[in-house]
């Protein structure tokens, strides 16, 4: 594959696959772009290389940005692996996903968080909440009790608690149990729970084995801990992985220390091209 760097010069790269985070990596927290980043990724989709979106929100949420950047991935990984979308002619189809029943999960953390507002996230995409929040994208939801939430199998559990910070949440898992499902605090603290074993790097595996792609040829970025999986998926298989520099210590480490700026300094177009400028 060639790329054509921002000198003019061509160079050889054996990148096949970009998979990156939205939040914290390609937006800024006011959703504006990171700066450098919609003219990078044009470079790298003009010399062919698939750029594609791994993030923890749902598709709702996911499209504008997928339009935005005028990317047309054959893949989209949603809700922090649980589900994976493939492109349909000009749309896209729920291709894989995952649920799990929450009672349990619903039961411990309504112990703990009586006041919380809760949401999850059907195998169809629809959601159901027992209370609405500006940062949620509720097309298609539907307002349902507490005990509502766990009358059918989910792909997600979301968890919002004011008052709460990431240390709170922390402390939460660990009082409640919760080994048996993945689970992630977003940018913001909220608690997102999918199935056991399930991540961006589970889903990524899938969309790879499906394409034929190589690990060695994938680059992936994000901030956030919910990219921990994805960052331990590429290394493992001799990929690139990369943390922006706002991400939290754990974060940065399960990158393998490799750390680019923060978002609101292009960090992410930075890592971009200095991954082109290797392989010149």
């Amino acid at each position: 594959m060639t790329l054509q760097a921002a000198s003019g010069t061509t160079t050889q790269t054996a990148l096949e696959l970009v998979a990156l985070d939205i939040d914290g990596t390609m937006i800024l927290a006011d959703e504006t772009p990171s700066p450098g980043v919609a003219d990078v990724l044009a470079e790298y989709r003009a010399a062919g290389a698939e750029v594609m979106l791994a993030t923890g929100r749902s598709w709702v949420a996911t499209q504008w940005v997928v339009e935005e950047f005028s990317l047309d991935p054959e893949f989209v990984v949603c809700s922090n692996g649980a589900v994976t979308l493939r492109r349909n002619g000009d749309g896209y189809d729920r291709w894989h996903v995952e649920t799990f029943d929450p009672t349990t999960v619903l039961g411990l953390l309504g112990d703990r968080l009586p006041d919380a507002r809760y949401m999850v996230e059907l195998a169809s995409g629809q959601r159901l909440f027992t209370e609405a929040l500006d940062d949620w994208t509720l097309d298609r939801g539907q307002k349902v009790s507490f005990d509502q939430l766990s009358r059918q199998p989910v792909s997600r559990v979301v968890a919002v608690a004011p008052g709460y910070d990431e240390d709170d949440f922390h402390q939460i898992v660990e009082e409640a149990g919760l080994n048996e499902v993945s689970y992630a605090i977003g940018w913001t603290a909220w608690l997102d729970i999918a199935p056991k074993g399930v991540d961006k790097g589970t889903a990524l595996e899938r969309v790879c084995a499906e394409r034929g792609t190589d690990r060695n040829r994938v680059f992936v970025a994000g901030d956030g801990r919910n990219d921990i999986g994805m960052f331990e998926w590429a290394l493992r298989g001799g990929g690139t992985a990369v943390a922006m520099g706002q991400a939290p210590a754990e974060v940065k480490q399960a990158a393998a220390g490799t750390v680019t700026d923060t978002v609101e300094e292009g960090g992410l177009a930075r890592a971009l091209r200095a991954h082109l400028e290797s392989n010149n």
